[in-house]
Protein backbone atom coordinates (compact mmCIF):
# COMPACT_ATOMS: atom_id res chain seq x y z
CA UNK A 1 0.00 0.00 0.00
CA UNK A 2 2.88 2.35 0.73
CA UNK A 3 4.23 1.80 -2.77
CA UNK A 4 0.78 2.41 -4.27
CA UNK A 5 0.31 5.67 -2.39
CA UNK A 6 3.79 6.87 -3.37
CA UNK A 7 3.17 6.17 -7.04
CA UNK A 8 -0.25 7.81 -6.99
CA UNK A 9 1.04 10.89 -5.19
CA UNK A 10 3.79 11.23 -7.78
CA UNK A 11 1.37 11.01 -10.70
CA UNK A 12 -0.79 13.70 -9.15
CA UNK A 13 2.31 15.82 -8.53
CA UNK A 14 3.39 15.57 -12.16
CA UNK A 15 -0.07 16.48 -13.41
CA UNK A 16 -0.21 19.48 -11.10
CA UNK A 17 3.34 20.60 -11.96
CA UNK A 18 2.57 20.31 -15.66
CA UNK A 19 -0.54 22.45 -15.20
CA UNK A 20 1.06 25.24 -13.15
CA UNK A 21 4.67 25.32 -14.34
CA UNK A 22 4.01 28.67 -15.99
CA UNK A 23 3.34 30.11 -12.56
CA UNK A 24 6.65 28.75 -11.27
CA UNK A 25 8.87 30.01 -14.09
CA UNK A 26 6.93 32.90 -15.55
CA UNK A 27 3.67 34.85 -15.41
CA UNK A 28 0.67 33.19 -13.85
CA UNK A 29 -1.54 31.23 -16.19
CA UNK A 30 -5.06 31.47 -14.83
CA UNK A 31 -6.85 28.13 -14.73
CA UNK A 32 -10.50 28.26 -15.72
CA UNK A 33 -13.13 26.28 -13.85
CA UNK A 34 -13.49 23.86 -16.74
CA UNK A 35 -9.72 23.29 -16.85
CA UNK A 36 -9.60 22.51 -13.12
CA UNK A 37 -12.57 20.17 -13.47
CA UNK A 38 -10.88 18.41 -16.39
CA UNK A 39 -7.73 17.89 -14.31
CA UNK A 40 -9.66 16.41 -11.40
CA UNK A 41 -11.61 14.19 -13.76
CA UNK A 42 -8.37 12.93 -15.35
CA UNK A 43 -6.90 12.11 -11.93
CA UNK A 44 -10.06 10.26 -10.90
CA UNK A 45 -10.05 8.30 -14.15
CA UNK A 46 -6.40 7.33 -13.68
CA UNK A 47 -6.93 6.13 -10.11
CA UNK A 48 -9.95 4.10 -11.26
CA UNK A 49 -7.86 2.40 -13.95
CA UNK A 50 -5.04 1.78 -11.47
CA UNK A 51 -7.49 0.20 -9.02
CA UNK A 52 -8.91 -2.11 -11.69
CA UNK A 53 -5.44 -3.14 -12.89
CA UNK A 54 -4.21 -3.85 -9.37
CA UNK A 55 -7.32 -5.85 -8.48
CA UNK A 56 -7.66 -7.90 -11.66
CA UNK A 57 -4.30 -8.22 -13.48
CA UNK A 58 -3.10 -11.83 -13.89
CA UNK A 59 0.00 -11.25 -11.74
CA UNK A 60 0.81 -8.95 -8.80
CA UNK A 61 1.39 -5.40 -10.00
CA UNK A 62 4.50 -3.40 -9.12
CA UNK A 63 2.87 0.01 -8.69
CA UNK A 64 6.16 1.91 -8.69
CA UNK A 65 7.16 0.31 -11.99
CA UNK A 66 3.71 0.87 -13.50
CA UNK A 67 3.83 4.55 -12.60
CA UNK A 68 7.56 5.40 -12.96
CA UNK A 69 8.18 3.41 -16.14
CA UNK A 70 4.70 3.42 -17.63
CA UNK A 71 2.15 6.09 -16.77
CA UNK A 72 4.41 9.10 -16.38
CA UNK A 73 6.75 8.47 -19.36
CA UNK A 74 3.68 7.64 -21.46
CA UNK A 75 2.05 10.95 -20.55
CA UNK A 76 5.19 12.93 -21.35
CA UNK A 77 5.74 11.09 -24.63
CA UNK A 78 2.42 12.46 -25.87
CA UNK A 79 3.81 15.98 -25.44
CA UNK A 80 7.18 15.83 -27.22
CA UNK A 81 10.32 13.62 -27.46
CA UNK A 82 12.33 15.62 -24.91
CA UNK A 83 10.04 16.04 -21.91
CA UNK A 84 11.27 13.36 -19.56
CA UNK A 85 10.78 11.87 -16.11
CA UNK A 86 13.80 10.85 -14.01
CA UNK A 87 13.57 8.28 -11.25
CA UNK A 88 15.75 8.81 -8.19
CA UNK A 89 18.87 7.23 -9.69
CA UNK A 90 18.48 8.96 -13.05
CA UNK A 91 17.87 12.32 -11.38
CA UNK A 92 21.00 11.94 -9.24
CA UNK A 93 23.07 11.17 -12.37
CA UNK A 94 21.54 14.16 -14.16
CA UNK A 95 22.57 16.45 -11.32
CA UNK A 96 26.08 14.96 -11.40
CA UNK A 97 26.32 15.78 -15.10
CA UNK A 98 25.05 19.30 -14.57
CA UNK A 99 27.36 20.02 -11.62
CA UNK A 100 30.35 18.61 -13.48
CA UNK A 101 31.65 16.51 -10.59
CA UNK A 102 31.04 13.50 -8.37
CA UNK A 103 32.93 11.52 -5.72
CA UNK A 104 34.49 8.17 -6.52
CA UNK A 105 37.50 6.56 -8.22
CA UNK A 106 37.13 8.19 -11.64
CA UNK A 107 36.46 5.65 -14.36
CA UNK A 108 33.78 4.61 -16.85
CA UNK A 109 32.49 1.05 -16.56
CA UNK A 110 30.26 -0.90 -18.94
CA UNK A 111 28.64 -4.34 -19.21
CA UNK A 112 30.29 -7.02 -21.35
CA UNK A 113 29.05 -10.62 -21.43
CA UNK A 114 27.34 -10.36 -18.01
CA UNK A 115 30.47 -8.84 -16.46
CA UNK A 116 31.42 -5.25 -15.68
CA UNK A 117 34.56 -4.03 -17.41
CA UNK A 118 36.56 -0.82 -17.22
CA UNK A 119 36.06 1.27 -20.35
CA UNK A 120 38.38 4.10 -19.39
CA UNK A 121 39.90 5.55 -16.23
CA UNK A 122 40.01 9.35 -16.34
CA UNK A 123 43.55 10.62 -16.69
CA UNK A 124 44.80 11.88 -13.32
CA UNK A 125 41.92 10.28 -11.38
CA UNK A 126 42.60 7.80 -8.54
CA UNK A 127 41.80 4.74 -10.70
CA UNK A 128 44.20 5.86 -13.43
CA UNK A 129 46.94 6.70 -10.96
CA UNK A 130 46.53 3.31 -9.28
CA UNK A 131 47.19 1.52 -12.58
CA UNK A 132 43.72 0.30 -13.57
CA UNK A 133 43.49 -0.07 -17.35
CA UNK A 134 40.75 -0.23 -20.02
CA UNK A 135 39.57 -3.80 -20.45
CA UNK A 136 40.08 -4.81 -16.81
CA UNK A 137 37.19 -6.99 -15.59
CA UNK A 138 35.93 -6.01 -12.14
CA UNK A 139 35.81 -9.10 -9.92
CA UNK A 140 35.26 -7.63 -6.45
CA UNK A 141 34.69 -4.29 -4.74
CA UNK A 142 36.11 -4.53 -1.23
CA UNK A 143 34.90 -7.98 -0.13
CA UNK A 144 31.76 -8.00 -2.28
CA UNK A 145 31.82 -10.17 -5.39
CA UNK A 146 30.78 -8.40 -8.60
CA UNK A 147 29.23 -11.61 -9.92
CA UNK A 148 25.52 -11.12 -10.42
CA UNK A 149 25.71 -7.35 -9.93
CA UNK A 150 24.53 -5.02 -12.65
CA UNK A 151 26.91 -2.40 -13.97
CA UNK A 152 24.95 0.39 -12.22
CA UNK A 153 25.28 -1.59 -8.97
CA UNK A 154 29.06 -1.79 -9.45
CA UNK A 155 29.24 1.93 -10.28
CA UNK A 156 27.37 2.75 -7.06
CA UNK A 157 29.81 0.68 -5.00
CA UNK A 158 32.77 2.50 -6.54
CA UNK A 159 31.38 5.88 -5.54
CA UNK A 160 31.71 7.22 -2.02
CA UNK A 161 32.86 10.13 0.15
CA UNK A 162 36.14 11.84 -0.62
CA UNK A 163 39.05 10.30 1.27
CA UNK A 164 37.49 6.87 1.78
CA UNK A 165 39.35 3.79 0.53
CA UNK A 166 38.04 1.03 -1.72
CA UNK A 167 39.76 -2.17 -2.82
CA UNK A 168 39.10 -3.06 -6.46
CA UNK A 169 39.95 -6.57 -7.63
CA UNK A 170 40.21 -7.06 -11.39
CA UNK A 171 41.02 -9.80 -13.85
CA UNK A 172 43.41 -8.75 -16.61
CA UNK A 173 44.33 -10.64 -19.75
CA UNK A 174 47.86 -12.05 -19.56
CA UNK A 175 47.86 -12.24 -15.75
CA UNK A 176 47.20 -15.56 -14.03
CA UNK A 177 46.06 -14.07 -10.74
CA UNK A 178 43.58 -11.23 -10.06
CA UNK A 179 45.10 -7.81 -9.43
CA UNK A 180 44.08 -5.85 -6.34
CA UNK A 181 44.17 -2.03 -6.35
CA UNK A 182 43.70 0.02 -3.21
CA UNK A 183 42.18 3.32 -4.32
CA UNK A 184 41.35 6.43 -2.32
CA UNK A 185 38.19 8.11 -3.54
CA UNK A 186 38.34 11.78 -4.51
CA UNK A 187 36.29 14.51 -6.15
CA UNK A 188 36.07 13.57 -9.83
CA UNK A 189 35.46 16.41 -12.26
CA UNK A 190 33.27 15.66 -15.26
CA UNK A 191 35.14 17.79 -17.75
CA UNK A 192 33.20 19.14 -20.71
CA UNK A 193 36.44 20.02 -22.54
CA UNK A 194 38.03 16.68 -23.41
CA UNK A 195 41.23 18.16 -24.81
CA UNK A 196 42.74 21.46 -25.96
CA UNK A 197 46.03 21.42 -27.87
CA UNK A 198 47.86 22.75 -30.92
CA UNK A 199 46.73 20.62 -33.84
CA UNK A 200 49.51 22.10 -35.96
CA UNK A 201 51.54 25.31 -35.74
CA UNK A 202 49.12 28.23 -35.56
CA UNK A 203 45.97 26.09 -35.36
CA UNK A 204 44.34 25.37 -31.99
CA UNK A 205 41.88 22.56 -31.36
CA UNK A 206 39.29 22.21 -28.58
CA UNK A 207 37.07 19.14 -28.15
CA UNK A 208 33.87 20.10 -26.27
CA UNK A 209 31.71 17.12 -25.29
CA UNK A 210 28.98 18.72 -23.15
CA UNK A 211 27.61 21.82 -21.42
CA UNK A 212 27.64 21.65 -17.62
CA UNK A 213 28.19 24.16 -14.83
CA UNK A 214 31.94 24.34 -15.49
CA UNK A 215 31.91 24.64 -19.30
CA UNK A 216 32.39 28.40 -19.60
CA UNK A 217 35.39 28.30 -17.24
CA UNK A 218 36.88 25.32 -19.09
CA UNK A 219 36.53 27.02 -22.48
CA UNK A 220 38.00 30.24 -21.08
CA UNK A 221 40.97 28.34 -19.64
CA UNK A 222 41.45 26.46 -22.93
CA UNK A 223 41.46 29.67 -24.97
CA UNK A 224 44.01 31.13 -22.57
CA UNK A 225 46.16 27.99 -22.70
CA UNK A 226 46.20 28.10 -26.52
CA UNK A 227 46.81 31.87 -26.58
CA UNK A 228 43.79 31.95 -28.88
CA UNK A 229 44.11 35.64 -29.78
CA UNK A 230 47.38 34.96 -31.58
CA UNK A 231 46.34 31.84 -33.48
CA UNK A 232 45.88 31.62 -37.24
CA UNK A 233 42.72 29.64 -36.61
CA UNK A 234 40.73 27.75 -33.99
CA UNK A 235 38.74 24.52 -34.43
CA UNK A 236 35.94 23.90 -31.92
CA UNK A 237 34.95 20.25 -32.23
CA UNK A 238 31.40 19.61 -30.96
CA UNK A 239 30.71 16.40 -32.88
CA UNK A 240 28.62 14.11 -30.71
CA UNK A 241 27.97 16.85 -28.13
CA UNK A 242 24.35 16.28 -26.96
CA UNK A 243 24.06 19.70 -25.31
CA UNK A 244 23.28 20.62 -21.71
CA UNK A 245 22.70 23.87 -19.88
CA UNK A 246 21.34 26.84 -21.82
CA UNK A 247 23.26 29.46 -19.82
CA UNK A 248 26.54 27.66 -20.58
CA UNK A 249 25.77 27.70 -24.30
CA UNK A 250 25.15 31.44 -24.00
CA UNK A 251 28.44 31.91 -22.09
CA UNK A 252 30.47 30.00 -24.69
CA UNK A 253 28.87 31.94 -27.56
CA UNK A 254 29.61 35.18 -25.69
CA UNK A 255 33.37 34.45 -25.91
CA UNK A 256 33.32 34.55 -29.72
CA UNK A 257 30.72 37.19 -30.62
CA UNK A 258 30.82 40.97 -30.36
CA UNK A 259 29.37 42.61 -27.28
CA UNK A 260 25.64 43.22 -27.74
CA UNK A 261 25.10 40.62 -30.47
CA UNK A 262 22.05 38.39 -30.05
CA UNK A 263 22.97 34.80 -29.17
CA UNK A 264 19.58 33.11 -28.87
CA UNK A 265 16.01 33.84 -27.83
CA UNK A 266 13.32 31.56 -26.54
CA UNK A 267 9.55 31.84 -26.64
CA UNK A 268 7.10 29.90 -24.51
CA UNK A 269 3.54 30.10 -23.27
CA UNK A 270 4.67 31.76 -20.04
CA UNK A 271 7.53 33.79 -21.58
CA UNK A 272 6.59 35.41 -24.91
CA UNK A 273 10.20 36.35 -25.71
CA UNK A 274 13.46 36.21 -23.81
CA UNK A 275 16.59 37.28 -25.70
CA UNK A 276 20.17 36.47 -24.62
CA UNK A 277 22.91 38.79 -25.88
CA UNK A 278 26.70 38.81 -25.59
CA UNK A 279 27.45 40.79 -22.42
CA UNK A 280 31.26 40.77 -22.48
CA UNK A 281 31.92 39.79 -26.07
CA UNK A 282 35.13 38.41 -27.50
CA UNK A 283 37.12 41.40 -26.20
CA UNK A 284 39.17 41.67 -29.36
CA UNK A 285 39.73 37.92 -29.89
CA UNK A 286 38.96 37.74 -33.61
CA UNK A 287 40.71 34.48 -34.48
CA UNK A 288 39.07 32.69 -37.44
CA UNK A 289 36.75 30.00 -36.10
CA UNK A 290 35.62 26.67 -37.55
CA UNK A 291 33.08 24.51 -35.71
CA UNK A 292 32.79 20.76 -36.32
CA UNK A 293 29.34 19.12 -35.88
CA UNK A 294 27.51 15.93 -36.83
CA UNK A 295 24.09 14.31 -36.49
CA UNK A 296 24.58 13.76 -32.76
CA UNK A 297 25.36 17.42 -32.06
CA UNK A 298 22.26 18.80 -30.39
CA UNK A 299 20.59 21.43 -28.24
CA UNK A 300 23.20 23.72 -26.62
CA UNK A 301 25.65 22.74 -29.37
CA UNK A 302 23.15 23.97 -31.94
CA UNK A 303 22.70 27.24 -30.03
CA UNK A 304 26.44 27.97 -30.27
CA UNK A 305 26.65 26.81 -33.89
CA UNK A 306 23.56 28.78 -34.88
CA UNK A 307 24.82 31.99 -33.30
CA UNK A 308 28.24 31.67 -34.95
CA UNK A 309 26.70 30.87 -38.33
CA UNK A 310 24.02 33.58 -38.25
CA UNK A 311 26.57 36.28 -37.38
CA UNK A 312 29.11 34.91 -39.90
CA UNK A 313 31.60 34.64 -37.05
CA UNK A 314 32.91 31.35 -38.40
CA UNK A 315 32.19 28.35 -40.57
CA UNK A 316 30.31 25.17 -39.66
CA UNK A 317 31.87 21.97 -41.07
CA UNK A 318 30.64 18.37 -40.96
CA UNK A 319 27.09 17.00 -41.06
CA UNK A 320 23.64 18.44 -40.31
CA UNK A 321 23.01 18.54 -36.57
CA UNK A 322 20.28 16.71 -34.63
CA UNK A 323 17.63 19.44 -34.78
CA UNK A 324 16.53 20.05 -31.19
CA UNK A 325 15.01 23.48 -30.67
CA UNK A 326 13.09 22.83 -27.45
CA UNK A 327 14.05 24.14 -24.01
CA UNK A 328 13.48 21.91 -20.97
CA UNK A 329 13.10 23.21 -17.41
CA UNK A 330 14.09 20.67 -14.76
CA UNK A 331 11.72 20.51 -11.78
CA UNK A 332 12.54 18.41 -8.67
CA UNK A 333 9.65 16.23 -7.50
CA UNK A 334 8.96 14.08 -4.46
CA UNK A 335 10.88 10.84 -3.76
CA UNK A 336 14.09 12.50 -5.13
CA UNK A 337 12.75 12.26 -8.66
CA UNK A 338 12.65 14.97 -11.29
CA UNK A 339 10.82 16.21 -14.37
CA UNK A 340 12.35 17.83 -17.44
CA UNK A 341 9.45 19.60 -19.13
CA UNK A 342 9.57 21.53 -22.40
CA UNK A 343 8.67 25.11 -21.52
CA UNK A 344 9.82 27.01 -24.60
CA UNK A 345 11.28 26.89 -28.09
CA UNK A 346 14.54 28.62 -28.90
CA UNK A 347 15.41 30.60 -32.01
CA UNK A 348 18.79 31.47 -33.52
CA UNK A 349 19.71 35.15 -34.06
CA UNK A 350 18.28 35.14 -37.59
CA UNK A 351 14.99 33.78 -36.22
CA UNK A 352 15.38 30.13 -37.15
CA UNK A 353 13.61 27.39 -35.22
CA UNK A 354 15.83 24.40 -35.91
CA UNK A 355 13.56 21.79 -34.26
CA UNK A 356 12.86 18.79 -36.49
CA UNK A 357 9.35 17.46 -37.01
CA UNK A 358 8.35 14.97 -34.32
CA UNK A 359 4.57 14.95 -34.60
CA UNK A 360 4.21 12.94 -37.79
CA UNK A 361 6.76 10.21 -36.98
CA UNK A 362 7.35 7.66 -34.22
CA UNK A 363 9.64 8.25 -31.27
CA UNK A 364 12.02 5.60 -32.65
CA UNK A 365 12.15 7.31 -36.05
CA UNK A 366 12.80 10.65 -34.38
CA UNK A 367 15.78 9.42 -32.37
CA UNK A 368 17.28 6.68 -34.53
CA UNK A 369 16.22 7.20 -38.14
CA UNK A 370 16.93 10.88 -38.47
CA UNK A 371 16.50 12.30 -41.94
CA UNK A 372 17.52 15.72 -43.15
CA UNK A 373 14.34 17.43 -44.44
CA UNK A 374 14.26 17.71 -48.23
CA UNK A 375 12.50 21.04 -48.05
CA UNK A 376 13.40 23.49 -45.26
CA UNK A 377 10.49 24.97 -43.33
CA UNK A 378 12.03 28.43 -43.38
CA UNK A 379 14.84 30.40 -44.99
CA UNK A 380 16.60 33.21 -43.13
CA UNK A 381 19.61 35.45 -43.80
CA UNK A 382 22.89 35.79 -41.91
CA UNK A 383 24.39 39.18 -41.09
CA UNK A 384 26.19 39.21 -44.45
CA UNK A 385 23.12 38.06 -46.39
CA UNK A 386 23.86 34.34 -46.75
CA UNK A 387 20.85 32.03 -46.75
CA UNK A 388 20.42 29.62 -43.82
CA UNK A 389 17.54 27.26 -43.15
CA UNK A 390 15.48 26.10 -40.18
CA UNK A 391 13.28 23.16 -39.34
CA UNK A 392 15.96 20.49 -39.50
CA UNK A 393 19.02 21.28 -37.44
CA UNK A 394 22.02 23.39 -38.40
CA UNK A 395 23.14 22.69 -41.97
CA UNK A 396 26.94 23.01 -42.26
CA UNK A 397 28.48 25.62 -44.52
CA UNK A 398 30.82 22.89 -45.73
CA UNK A 399 29.31 19.39 -45.74
CA UNK A 400 31.79 16.60 -45.02
CA UNK A 401 30.18 13.19 -44.37
CA UNK A 402 31.55 10.93 -41.67
CA UNK A 403 33.65 8.24 -43.42
CA UNK A 404 31.96 4.86 -43.66
CA UNK A 405 33.78 1.70 -42.65
CA UNK A 406 34.37 -0.95 -45.29
CA UNK A 407 33.48 -4.62 -44.84
CA UNK A 408 36.86 -5.59 -43.41
CA UNK A 409 36.88 -2.72 -40.92
CA UNK A 410 33.35 -3.53 -39.76
CA UNK A 411 34.36 -7.16 -39.26
CA UNK A 412 37.23 -6.03 -37.02
CA UNK A 413 34.71 -4.23 -34.80
CA UNK A 414 32.16 -7.07 -34.82
CA UNK A 415 34.86 -9.54 -33.80
CA UNK A 416 36.05 -7.26 -30.96
CA UNK A 417 39.49 -6.92 -32.51
CA UNK A 418 39.14 -3.16 -32.22
CA UNK A 419 36.70 -0.95 -30.30
CA UNK A 420 34.38 1.19 -32.48
CA UNK A 421 34.44 4.32 -30.28
CA UNK A 422 37.29 6.55 -29.16
CA UNK A 423 36.94 5.80 -25.44
CA UNK A 424 37.76 2.11 -25.17
CA UNK A 425 39.98 -0.73 -26.37
CA UNK A 426 39.28 -3.93 -28.27
CA UNK A 427 40.43 -7.49 -27.82
CA UNK A 428 43.76 -7.12 -29.60
CA UNK A 429 44.92 -4.31 -27.34
CA UNK A 430 44.02 -6.35 -24.26
CA UNK A 431 45.87 -9.33 -25.72
CA UNK A 432 48.95 -7.30 -26.69
CA UNK A 433 49.15 -5.44 -23.38
CA UNK A 434 48.85 -8.82 -21.64
CA UNK A 435 52.30 -9.64 -23.02
CA UNK A 436 53.59 -6.80 -20.80
CA UNK A 437 55.40 -4.72 -23.45
CA UNK A 438 57.16 -1.46 -22.59
CA UNK A 439 55.17 1.35 -24.20
CA UNK A 440 56.43 4.90 -24.71
CA UNK A 441 55.00 7.73 -26.79
CA UNK A 442 57.51 6.77 -29.49
CA UNK A 443 55.54 3.54 -30.01
CA UNK A 444 55.05 2.54 -33.63
CA UNK A 445 53.26 -0.42 -35.13
CA UNK A 446 56.19 -2.41 -36.52
CA UNK A 447 56.45 -5.91 -37.98
CA UNK A 448 56.50 -7.50 -34.52
CA UNK A 449 53.22 -5.81 -33.58
CA UNK A 450 51.65 -6.92 -36.86
CA UNK A 451 52.88 -10.46 -36.17
CA UNK A 452 51.07 -10.31 -32.81
CA UNK A 453 47.92 -9.14 -34.58
CA UNK A 454 48.02 -12.08 -36.98
CA UNK A 455 48.50 -14.45 -34.03
CA UNK A 456 45.49 -12.89 -32.27
CA UNK A 457 43.28 -13.14 -35.36
CA UNK A 458 44.19 -16.80 -35.86
CA UNK A 459 43.75 -17.67 -32.17
CA UNK A 460 40.26 -16.11 -32.10
CA UNK A 461 39.18 -17.49 -35.49
CA UNK A 462 38.76 -14.06 -37.03
CA UNK A 463 38.58 -14.42 -40.79
CA UNK A 464 40.86 -12.22 -42.86
CA UNK A 465 43.12 -12.35 -45.89
CA UNK A 466 46.53 -10.85 -46.48
CA UNK A 467 45.06 -8.61 -49.22
CA UNK A 468 42.56 -7.36 -46.59
CA UNK A 469 45.42 -6.37 -44.27
CA UNK A 470 47.43 -4.87 -47.09
CA UNK A 471 44.56 -2.72 -48.37
CA UNK A 472 43.70 -1.52 -44.85
CA UNK A 473 47.23 -1.35 -43.44
CA UNK A 474 47.25 2.37 -42.63
CA UNK A 475 43.87 2.10 -40.92
CA UNK A 476 44.90 -1.00 -38.94
CA UNK A 477 48.15 0.56 -37.74
CA UNK A 478 46.37 3.75 -36.71
CA UNK A 479 43.70 1.84 -34.77
CA UNK A 480 46.35 -0.21 -32.97
CA UNK A 481 48.36 2.87 -32.05
CA UNK A 482 45.24 4.75 -30.94
CA UNK A 483 44.08 1.97 -28.63
CA UNK A 484 47.57 1.33 -27.24
CA UNK A 485 47.76 5.05 -26.40
CA UNK A 486 44.27 4.96 -24.82
CA UNK A 487 45.33 2.01 -22.67
CA UNK A 488 48.62 3.53 -21.52
CA UNK A 489 48.25 7.30 -21.66
CA UNK A 490 44.50 7.98 -21.67
CA UNK A 491 41.74 8.85 -24.11
CA UNK A 492 43.18 12.28 -24.92
CA UNK A 493 46.40 10.85 -26.35
CA UNK A 494 44.42 8.26 -28.29
CA UNK A 495 42.25 11.04 -29.70
CA UNK A 496 45.33 12.86 -31.02
CA UNK A 497 46.27 9.76 -32.99
CA UNK A 498 42.74 9.48 -34.42
CA UNK A 499 42.63 13.14 -35.45
CA UNK A 500 45.73 12.77 -37.61
CA UNK A 501 43.68 11.10 -40.36
CA UNK A 502 40.23 12.60 -39.66
CA UNK A 503 38.87 13.99 -42.97
CA UNK A 504 36.44 16.35 -41.23
CA UNK A 505 39.26 17.83 -39.15
CA UNK A 506 41.45 18.12 -42.26
CA UNK A 507 38.67 20.00 -44.04
CA UNK A 508 38.23 22.27 -41.01
CA UNK A 509 41.92 23.20 -41.19
CA UNK A 510 41.59 23.89 -44.92
CA UNK A 511 38.54 26.10 -44.24
CA UNK A 512 40.35 28.51 -41.89
CA UNK A 513 41.25 31.06 -44.64
CA UNK A 514 37.61 30.97 -45.81
CA UNK A 515 36.43 31.55 -42.24
CA UNK A 516 38.79 34.52 -41.98
CA UNK A 517 37.48 36.03 -45.23
CA UNK A 518 33.87 35.53 -44.13
CA UNK A 519 34.47 37.27 -40.81
CA UNK A 520 36.34 40.16 -42.43
CA UNK A 521 33.53 40.63 -44.94
CA UNK A 522 30.71 40.67 -42.39
CA UNK A 523 32.56 43.18 -40.23
CA UNK A 524 32.84 45.50 -43.23
CA UNK A 525 29.15 45.07 -44.04
CA UNK A 526 28.04 45.72 -40.46
CA UNK A 527 30.37 48.73 -40.23
CA UNK A 528 28.89 50.19 -43.41
CA UNK A 529 25.39 49.78 -42.02
CA UNK A 530 26.28 51.50 -38.76
CA UNK A 531 28.65 54.08 -40.24
CA UNK A 532 31.66 52.74 -38.31
CA UNK A 533 35.08 51.33 -39.23
CA UNK A 534 35.65 47.59 -38.87
CA UNK A 535 38.56 46.12 -36.95
CA UNK A 536 40.42 43.63 -39.11
CA UNK A 537 40.49 40.11 -37.71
Amino acid sequence: MKSERRGLVLVVAVIVVSAVLGAVYGPNVRATTSTAEDEHAAIRQFTNVLDVVQANYAEPVDIDKAVYQGAIPGMLRVLDPHSNFFDARQFALLREDQRGKYYGVGMVVAPRESRTVVMQPYVGAPAFNAGIRPGDVIVKIDDKSAEGLTTPDVADLLKGPKGTVVKITVAREGYNEPLVFTVTRDEIPRHSVDIAFMLKPGVGYIKLSGFNETTDREIYDSLKQLDAGNLDGLILDMRGNPGGLLNEAVAVSDMFLDKGQLIVSHHGRSSPNRPYVALRGNQGMTTPLVILVNGNSASATEIVSGAVQDHDRGLIVGETTFGKGLVQTVQPLSENTGLALTTARYYTPSGRLIQRDYKSISLYEYHYERKVPEHPTEVKLTDSGRQVTGGGGITPDIVVPTPKYNHFQESMFRSDVFYPLEGGVGGFTRYYMGSKPTITKDFTVDDNVMKSLREFLTKHNVRYTEPDLSENLDWVKRKIKQEIFVSNFGVQEGLKVELEADPQVQKAVEAIPQARALYQNVRKIVAQRTGGTPDQP
